[in-house]
């Protein structure tokens, strides 16, 4: 647990995200999107973000809440708190706003933002990410982009190592 307050220079509201949006789209600049639960950072996280970068001016990351990751992930996680996720998340280059959302599923801000690319990592296909996210995207114009993954390293995997230890 936190003790203290961290200064999360990234971390975002909606409403300053809307003016960010605006701003940034005034100035013909491209918004790329991706979300997550990072719970804990590792190598194929910082990968999947670099690259995610690589498609806009600007990328946002929309980040679950402490309760959507529970209900993602079950009540043994997150691991780490929101405030600790978005902390380590604002410190990379490579991420220029987080945005924390309750929601378990993403769509409601996807379709409230309008990413130019929404990007999703390569455990995924066309087929295989949540449809609803697929068509939300695909009605306002913005691109999916699929990035492959690093082999071998995801959260899950990492924390069956060290179940073993």
């Amino acid at each position: 647990m936190v003790t203290r307050t961290m200064n999360i220079e990234k971390l975002v509201t909606k409403e300053e995200l809307h003016t960010i949006i605006k701003n940034l789209r005034n100035q013909g600049k491209k918004i790329a999107w991706t979300n997550g639960c990072f719970d804990f950072m590792h190598a194929g996280h910082v990968d999947y973000l670099q690259k995610s970068k690589s498609y806009g001016d600007a990328l946002v990351v929309g980040m679950n809440s402490d309760a959507s990751v529970k209900k993602l992930k079950g009540d043994l996680r997150p691991i780490c708190s929101q405030q600790e996720r978005a902390l380590v998340l604002s410190a990379l280059i490579y991420v220029d706003y987080i945005l924390i959302f309750e929601d378990k599923s993403p769509v409601n801000i996807i379709q409230e933002f309008k990413p130019d690319y929404y990007i999703k990592g390569g455990d995924y296909t066309i087929d295989t990410i949540d449809q609803t996210e697929r068509r939300v995207v695909q009605a306002f114009g913005g691109e999916i982009v699929l990035l492959p993954e690093v082999e071998g390293i995801s959260t899950s995997s990492i924390i069956e190592k060290i179940k073993k230890l």
